[in-house]
């Protein structure tokens, strides 16, 4: 049995990423989180593109004075597809005559992997400082290439066209839909629920897809309400957390836009959010996400007797009583594939309550932790003049 001592134990933590999703979901488990894995988009490289043939014969041809590499991967099938078409030396040669501006590490990588040489690159890996980079320069006249990473660029692009430039778009790849998101739409299902803890995202593209499957099962406007309250939304960097940003969601973001910079983000969040202590009859009883930690151990709890648990540490030491908890429950109704109440305040009938209360203690395996008051209703088995009252409020 666990000891609950890895950070995330007790957590679950729902992953959209297709691309090198293993090695972000091993990641997460090594560190104790159960993962929900969901991939939202999917990568179609455009090695046969006729667009991506025609923009690269076009920089070949005539001179180029800027190239802006997004992406290392991008970067790298770019070169890979000249390749198959007989292209890559004449491209090289043409990259090697221009002032290459890389967005961050990863690109910069995949120039000088190439034996090319970027001129300048920002910290923030941000393409809005790529782009205040080059307007500050006269570009009336130049001819600017953009490698995309999976989507267009329209105010990037029309920034550079608009200052006078001649912008040469470079689709290497585009991000499509999963074909089945049954895993995605149960996803957010279990957020809107409160079963999951977390959603990671590490692209723009991913955030995209997963609001519009919401949107489509009618869960767009709870899927971010949970999003900006009790799901922590951790993204890989700002470019992937702006489409969430602008929606008013919170989001955690590590200093430097690597997966695993991501986890350690979200080892250091998700506890502080998600978890409560408290000392119950002698007993230290710690929330988590899906568990508890009582005494050390990890005891995983359904979402029902959870519920009632949650809503009891609200208030520790003090009666709540049956029919406030019948609304804590969730109900039987089913929307993406996980019981949830119309309007987010579910209905159930005391019985129900009971039967949860009931597993909650079995759940615990220690008795006395939560008291029956009769005719009254249920309480944990704390003094509340030891519980400060601000967090406990926090901890709902």
């Amino acid at each position: 049995m666990s000891t609950g001592n890895e950070p995330l134990a007790g957590f679950a933590v729902g992953v959209t990423a297709d691309r090198r999703h293993e090695e972000l979901a091993a990641l997460l488990e090594r560190r104790g989180a159960r993962v929900v894995h969901a991939p939202a988009i999917r990568l179609i490289p455009l090695s046969d593109d006729a667009d991506l043939l025609h923009a690269t014969g076009d920089c070949i041809e005539r001179p180029l004075d800027h190239v802006v590499v997004t992406t290392g991967i991008g970067f790298r099938a770019w070169l890979e597809t000249a390749d198959g078409w007989g292209l890559r030396d004449a491209l090289i040669e043409r990259l090697s005559q221009v002032d290459m501006l890389a967005r961050g590490p990863k690109a910069r990588g995949a120039i000088r992997s190439a034996g090319l040489q970027e001129v300048w690159s920002p910290t923030s890996e941000s393409c809005a400082e790529v782009l205040k980079h080059l307007l500050e320069k006269d570009l009336n006249g130049t001819r600017i290439a953009v490698q995309l990473y999976g989507e267009e660029l329209p105010e990037f692009t029309g920034a550079l066209r608009a200052a006078g430039a001649e912008v040469i778009e470079i689709p290497v790849y585009r991000w499509s839909r999963t074909d089945d998101s049954t895993p995605l739409r149960r996803l957010v299902g279990q957020a809107v629920a409160g079963t999951v803890d977390a959603i990671t995202f590490t692209s723009s593209p991913a955030v995209a897809a997963t609001l519009a499957v919401a949107a489509e099962d009618g869960l767009e406007e709870p899927l971010l309400e949970a999003l900006r309250t009790h799901v922590v939304a951790a993204c890989v960097g700002p470019v992937t957390a702006q489409r969430l940003t602008e929606r008013g969601v919170p989001t955690v973001q590590p200093e430097r836009a690597r997966i695993g910079a991501l986890v350690r983000a979200l080892v250091t969040d998700l506890p502080q959010r998600r978890s409560r202590r408290l000392e119950v009859r002698g007993f230290s009883l710690e929330l988590r996400g899906h568990a508890v930690v009582l005494d050390g151990q990890l005891k995983p709890i359904a979402p029902a007797p959870m519920a009632i648990l949650r809503a009891l540490a609200r208030r520790p030491g003090h009666v709540v009583s049956r029919a406030e908890l019948c609304g804590v429950l969730p109900s039987r109704l089913m929307v993406g594939g996980v019981p949830w109440g119309r309007d987010g305040r579910p209905q159930a009938d005391e019985h129900a309550v009971e039967m949860a209360v009931a597993r909650l203690r079995r759940g615990l395996g220690r008795s006395g932790i939560v008291e029956t008051v009769v005719k009254r209703g249920y309480r944990l088995a704390c003094d509340p003049r030891l519980i400060d009252p601000v967090r406990a409020e926090m901890s709902g």
